[in-house]
């Protein structure tokens, strides 16, 4: 049986309050991805960007763990990003499609077009790619 995910890829993040995201892969290279926290404590939120279906633009978020072992799965059409809750956090995730860099879009992590409500940390910490993300749009 062959796998659907290609790739695996590990994201460590040294200090608590660091967001990445909110990322996805535009058609037809859109990233399915299966997503555990591996070490310390994350903040994982996964955005509907399908504009037929009917949660469009509804976000959901869970905190994952190395201790509570969960995992998300996220669909290679919603935005992804996730937040750490802990210093030295490590994310394992694994994906349907390689990474293609001319594909890749975001949207600003604090969109009011999605409302996220991401936990409260003393200093958020964002990558300048990160910062500079557009207001979502069709």
């Amino acid at each position: 049986m062959e796998s659907q995910f290609v790739e695996n890829n590990i994201s460590y993040n040294k200090s608590r309050g660091t967001l990445r995201g909110l990322h996805y892969q535009a058609a037809p290279y859109g990233q399915a991805k299966l997503i555990r926290c591996t070490r310390g404590a994350i903040f994982d939120v996964a955005v509907d960007l399908r504009p037929e279906s009917p949660t469009f633009k509804q976000w959901v978020g869970v905190e994952l763990t190395a201790e509570n072992r969960s995992m998300v799965y996220v669909p290679g059409d919603c935005g992804h990003g996730f937040q750490t809750l802990v210093d030295d956090s490590e994310v394992f995730y694994m994906v349907s499609q390689p990474y293609v860099p001319e594909s890749g879009r975001g949207f600003r992590w604090n969109d009011p077009a999605f409302g996220i409500e991401w936990p409260n940390v003393d200093a958020r910490i964002l990558v300048d790619r990160d910062q500079k993300y557009p207001d979502f749009e069709l």
